[in-house]
């Protein structure tokens, strides 16, 4: 016989993988959350929850700091689910979500934060890379970090501008491109910010959010240093759709089709794309609502019949009395 020996497995927990959609929403939108890990029908449980900013935690770098957040499980997530999605309905505001799996007495880490933004500002996307751009945390909280998500990384302010109180300067000639939003020390986030900076002297001015079929809306071509005096042509994925004196492209009544790229050409110059979604249906009420609406027009002519009616009725009653 050989000598005994111990062996010991060590077992790393796999890393789940959250993935959230649509990363901008418009009010009232469902978010939908997926959580990926390695063999998902082996027994595993998803538990989902939403980040909540730390800004007295001081132990976190300033650069991909995941763990700044706190985090509250989600309604209806306490036992966990059996299904790797779950569904946020009625989201308003930007915030950040993550999960873990369970199974047994194991627990996955928790996966990084994924953000979903709302209620964006400034009204463009697009900006000169000489405009040096500023974003102000107001509210009520006496402490604020602005971040930003530069590719899979998640930063604060100071690491690609200067955070001076609550406001973050991004300053003349950075050129990087990104989605920045305040976060206070009550917890709570701001709206989010796209920034575009573009080494042109010429960009496309064009909604950050999406627009509402139904609904209005002005895209216009703008130079760095001089009025455009010469015809603008607008396009649409590459498609020239208006060529004229006009500064603006206007559409009255979004639809599903106006959806897409845009940019502009001026003077010989050209613009860089960016996109315009267009989501919902404004003002478009269900059919029940409809039938509802129709049978109360309906019902007062009935009324208003059944009383002509018996005026009608009691004259002739009058006249031959």
């Amino acid at each position: 016989w050989s000598d005994p020996i111990t062996l010991t497995v060590l077992y790393s927990s796999p890393q789940p993988v959250l993935t959230v959609s649509p990363l901008w929403l418009s009010p009232g939108d469902s978010v939908t959350l997926n959580c990926e890990v390695k063999h998902p029908s082996a027994g595993w449980r998803f538990y989902w929850y939403e980040a909540i900013p730390k800004l007295s935690d001081n132990s976190y770098n300033s650069y991909n700091s995941y763990n700044s957040y706190s985090y509250q499980l989600l309604s209806g997530s306490r036992d966990g689910t059996e299904k790797y999605s779950f569904i946020v309905h009625g989201q308003t505001h930007t915030a950040g979500y993550v999960c873990r799996a369970g199974r047994g007495e194991m627990n996955t880490p928790y996966s990084e934060p994924k953000f979903v933004w709302s209620g964006v500002s400034p009204e463009r996307v697009q900006h000169f890379i000489s405009d040096s751009v500023s974003l102000e945390c107001k509210g009520n909280s006496t402490q604020w970090r602005v971040r930003f998500q530069e590719d899979s990384f998640l930063a604060d302010c100071s690491l690609r501008a200067t955070m001076t109180g609550s406001t973050c300067t991004i300053d003349r000639h950075i050129s990087r491109n990104n989605v920045y939003w305040c976060e206070s020390g009550s917890g709570e986030f701001s709206n989010a910010v796209n920034i575009t900076k573009q080494k042109s002297d010429i960009i496309l001015v064009s909604p950050v959010h999406p627009v509402t079929e139904g609904s209005s809306v002005s895209l216009s071509c703008r130079l760095r240093s001089s009025d455009i005096v010469s015809n603008v042509f607008f396009y649409q994925n590459n498609k020239l759709i208006q060529n004229d004196t006009r500064k603006e492209l206007n559409i009255s009544a979004v639809s599903k089709s106006d959806e897409g790229f845009y940019k502009c050409q001026t003077s010989g110059r050209e613009s860089s794309q960016s996109w315009m979604s267009v989501t919902g249906e404004l003002g478009n009420p269900s059919y029940p609502v409809i039938l509802v609406v129709v049978g109360l027009i309906c019902g007062v002519v009935l009324i208003i019949l059944l009383l002509l009616l018996y005026r009608c009725r009691q004259s002739k009653g009058e006249t031959f009395i």
